[in-house]
């Protein structure tokens, strides 16, 4: 699958898409993490999605990532309702259309980073030799060209995030996926990885990201607020801290 084109000139295509969804969790008394949350992420957006702990963060991006479904409401990728799909669908849908990038990076223990790379390609027919030359091209992308044979124990907090970015972008899927990539990270090092992040958006790539923290959400083109499983806000942002010349920190740096 890949994104629709736009039916007009200058139009943007959308990639994904939640319609009025609601999702109740029954933990001894009913929990309602969304209640009636529209949201749709167009072609080349970034998004960050903020709010308090129980808001329902973490609810929307299991949906957009084809982890869970809504009780009510529809769920569209590349204007496809995936609401309705056999749970080995949306599997596969999830293998060959959606990276995932997490906070606690996810990696084998066993396997070397390329071989952490190479593990989503088994959604595709792709033979082993082409599959080491794209994980070899993938860190080379995100600064590991040198760390193709070493294990995870064998790599920084920032270099195994690195790893896990290039294993979320093997199948160039239309939608990255990010929860708190730089939670388990040092300051410096999250700075870095969001510079990443903006790289990859620069070249197109089309971002979610759940963060609780303001700073690294201003990395993004917009802030989608949440408060009790509703959508609360969504704040234009476009990469401020990026192009207004501030620094990491958020004071103004010197022209």
């Amino acid at each position: 699958m890949s994104v629709h084109e736009p039916g007009t000139p200058g139009e943007t295509a959308t990639v994904v898409a939640a319609t009025d969804v609601r999702r109740t969790y029954h933990l001894g008394e009913p929990v309602h993490a969304l209640d009636g949350v529209s949201l749709s992420l167009e072609e080349g957006s970034f998004t960050a999605v903020m709010g308090p702990s129980g808001s329902g963060k973490s609810t929307l991006m299991n949906l957009f990532g084809c982890l869970d479904t809504p009780d009510e409401g529809t769920v569209e990728i590349d204007g496809r309702s995936v609401t309705a799909l056999s749970g080995s669908d949306r599997a596969r849908l999830r293998g060959t259309e959606i990276g995932f990038v997490f906070q606690t990076f996810n990696l084998m223990p066993r396997l070397t980073a390329a071989e952490n790379v190479t593990m989503p390609m088994v959604f595709h027919d792709v033979v082993d030799e082409d599959r080491r030359a794209r994980a070899r091209t993938l860190l080379e992308r995100v600064g590991l060209g040198d760390r193709l044979d070493h294990a995870p124990s064998e790599l920084s907090g920032g270099q195994r995030q690195r790893v896990a970015i290039a294993r979320a972008l093997a199948n160039e899927p239309t939608l990255l996926l990010a929860d708190e990539p730089t939670g388990n990270l040092d300051t410096e090092t999250g700075a870095e990885i969001m510079d990443l992040f903006r790289e990859l958006h620069d070249d197109g790539r089309t971002i979610l990201m759940v963060t609780h923290e303001r700073a690294i959400a201003e990395h993004a083109d917009r802030i989608v607020h949440l408060v009790d499983g509703t959508l609360d806000e969504i704040e234009e942002v476009r990469g401020s801290k990026a192009a207004s010349g501030r620094d990491r920190s958020g004071s103004e740096g010197s022209e």
